[in-house]
């Protein structure tokens, strides 16, 4: 039989793990307007290919024409392997087109990507519509 102190340990574990992962796989709605679209070019910063989301960073000019570091939250790993997209598939210094949509707070230059395109070899990776 547990002792209460082993009980509680356990439950506290659960716990942890269980909200480590429900803020991993957020809504994207609530961090992102969904309905919106916009598009950045620039060039690769980061290509950071890990679970739970793969993030590309682009230099790039905002609005005004000063330069700012974007972020494009896209899918899990395991789905773009699937779709062809791996760990080398982007590199430091391309050139790319990213189109997603805009996040909330417009002072974190983020959006959550739904195309992106490298013209210099016309590679292209679209999101497939949800059923």
């Amino acid at each position: 039989m547990l002792s209460t102190y082993t009980r509680a340990g356990v439950v506290a574990l659960g716990v942890s793990l269980t909200a480590g992962s429900l803020h991993a796989h957020h809504s994207f709605p609530a961090f992102y307007f969904e309905d919106q679209s916009t598009t950045v070019e620039g060039s690769v910063v980061e290509f950071d290919y890990r679970a739970p989301h793969v993030w590309v960073r682009v230099a790039a000019a905002d609005r005004e024409g000063q330069m700012r570091t974007y972020g494009a939250e896209w899918s899990n790993p395991s789905r773009l392997a699937r779709d062809g997209v791996t760990k080398n598939s982007l590199k430091p210094g391309d050139i790319v087109r990213i189109t997603g949509s805009p996040g909330r707070n417009p002072d974190d230059f983020v959006l959550h990507l739904k195309r992106i395109e490298r013209p210099s070899d016309r590679w292209v990776w679209q999101a497939r519509p949800r059923r």
